[in-house]
C-alpha cells in the first residue's frame, strides 16, 4: 500500500535531467530547441540526472527517516528503487558507483552517511564498485535552511577529491549518489570536482526530486 503511493513524475521528461517537459501533450518547442527549462543552465560536469520519486509524500518521509531519524533499514530498498531509475540514463555503462559526502560532525551524529547506504545497495544491484572519491572540507548551513539563490554559494567549494582520487575515478563513468535533489547545486560542485580529477562522465542518481514549482524558481 505504501508503495503504491510514492509519486513518479508523468512522460515525457528530459533526457538530460529527467523533468517532466509535459504532461500527455508534445514536448515543449523551447526545451526541444534550446534544452530542458530546468538543465539547459547546469554546468556540463552533470552529464544526466535519474531520480526515482518526486520528493511529496510519501517519498519525503522516507527520506527524512533515513537522514535524520536513524532507520537506516530503510536505505536498502531505497537504493533498490534508485538502481531501476538508472537503467534509463543515457550515455555507456558506470563503471563505479561513489556517494556525496558529508562531514564528520554530521556522519557522527546521525551514525552514517544516507547518502553512502544508497550507494552501497545501488552498487550491489549495478554490478559495480563502490569507491569514497570525495571529502567534504567544510560544514556549512545545511541546505535545508537555505532559500535557493543561497545554496550554491554554499556548497563552494565544500568538495575535494580524496586521495588517491584520480588514479579511481580517470576516464570512468562515475554514478554520483545522494539522497534528494533539489536545485542541484550540491551536485554540480561534487560532479565539478569528479570531472577536474579526470572522471569522463558523471551521472547524478538521487532517490527524490523536488520539481520546480510555486517558491522554487527553475535553475
Amino acid at each position: 500500500a505504501c508503495r503504491s503511493r510514492l509519486p513518479a513524475a508523468p512522460h515525457p521528461r528530459c533526457s538530460r535531467c529527467h523533468l517532466p517537459l509535459a504532461t500527455g501533450r508534445a514536448a515543449d518547442p523551447a526545451a526541444a530547441s534550446d534544452g530542458c527549462r530546468e538543465c539547459r543552465d547546469w554546468p556540463p560536469d552533470v552529464a544526466a540526472l535519474r531520480w526515482a520519486w518526486v520528493m511529496a509524500p510519501p517519498a519525503d518521509a522516507l527520506v527524512h527517516a533515513l537522514k535524520y531519524q536513524g532507520w537506516s533499514a530503510l536505505a536498502r530498498e531505497m537504493g533498490l528503487d534508485m538502481a531501476r531509475a538508472l537503467r534509463s540514463a543515457p550515455g555507456p555503462a558506470p563503471d563505479l558507483v561513489t556517494p556525496v559526502p558529508t562531514t564528520e560532525a554530521r556522519r557522527a551524529r546521525r551514525g552514517y552517511n544516507q547518502a553512502a547506504l544508497l550507494a552501497q545497495t545501488v552498487a550491489e544491484e549495478v554490478g559495480r564498485p563502490l569507491r569514497d572519491t570525495l571529502l567534504r572540507t567544510r560544514d556549512g548551513a545545511t541546505q535545508v535552511a537555505l532559500p535557493p539563490s543561497l545554496r550554491r554559494a554554499n556548497v563552494k567549494g565544500a568538495f575535494v577529491a580524496s586521495p588517491l582520487n584520480d588514479r579511481v575515478i580517470r576516464d570512468r563513468h562515475v554514478i554520483l549518489v545522494d539522497d534528494v535533489l533539489t536545485t542541484g547545486a550540491t551536485a554540480a560542485q561534487a560532479a565539478g570536482v569528479l570531472r577536474a580529477g579526470g572522471a569522463a562522465r558523471v551521472t547524478v542518481l538521487t532517490y527524490a526530486r523536488a520539481l520546480p514549482g510555486p517558491g522554487l524558481p527553475h535553475g
